[in-house]
């Protein structure tokens, strides 16, 4: 886990002026990496967070940096993934299925890594180039078999830190307990009920009840914003009724 900083949000919000960007296309998926090579490009503490989550998912992990930071090192000791302690050659584009660049500040680098990924049809996820990758890495919120995903389509990355950490004090222990005795009735509803749809109408009773509330709570940078916005709406509406 790592501590996003705190910072000053009203140097990055947009003014009522500013055209509103259209929600980016994408389509969404699990990729299934188990025993698949995948390459990390670099060291820092970016490459070594999304190298354990890809050996938690199975893959087989190479990572090119010129060096690593701790945790990388005792992986590499470890024989967890294989380092190559150098920079990157085109050479390691070989077999590989997906490649995360956790690089940044070099935009000709994720430039040219895309149109790589293009020719030799592997995923490509750059971090801090959306516009220069195949792929978005979202926020993961795990909470036993659950998984939920978050995504602003490299938006506002800041924001799906956030929204991961208020929904994992959601998805509590107690939901992770719950989603294992409902697959515990699903086995049990197999075996001893023949009729699918009994079945499913035992397992949605299960679910009689639940519910995921919430409520978002907004900074007061952007209630003042959404105010001035609205209240140029207005004035404009009653221009042009006048008119």
């Amino acid at each position: 886990a790592y501590e996003i900083p705190k910072r000053d949000w009203s140097s990055d919000v947009c003014s009522s002026d500013l055209t509103i960007m259209a929600p980016t296309p994408g389509f969404p998926l699990v990729l299934d990496v188990k025993s698949w090579p995948v390459l990390v490009i670099g060291g820092d503490e970016e490459a070594a967070e999304k190298t354990q989550r890809l050996l938690e998912s199975g893959a087989r992990v190479t990572v090119i940096s010129p060096t690593l930071n701790e945790p990388l090192r005792q992986l590499a000791a470890s024989a967890k993934i294989i380092h190559r302690g150098r920079h990157f050659r085109e050479t390691d584009l070989e077999q590989t299925i997906l490649v995360l660049n956790t690089l940044r500040g070099d935009r000709d680098f994720a430039k040219m890594l895309i149109a790589k990924a293009r020719e030799k049809k592997f995923l490509l996820w750059s971090v801090d180039y959306p516009e220069a990758s195949s792929v978005t890495m979202p926020a993961v919120v795990a909470s036993g078999h659950v998984r939920v995903a978050v995504s602003t389509s490299g938006m506002a990355p800041a924001l799906s830190g956030f929204m991961k950490e208020d929904l994992e004090r959601i998805l509590d222990p107690e939901f992770a307990s719950f989603v294992e005795w409902l697959g515990q009735l699903r086995e049990q509803a197999k075996a001893s009920e023949p009729d699918a749809e009994k079945r499913r109408t035992l397992l949605r009773e299960a679910l009689d009840g639940f519910r995921l509330l919430g409520k978002v709570q907004y900074p007061k940078v952007w209630l003042d914003e959404n105010a001035k916005r609205t209240g140029e709406t207005t004035a404009a509406s009653g221009v042009k009724r006048e008119a």
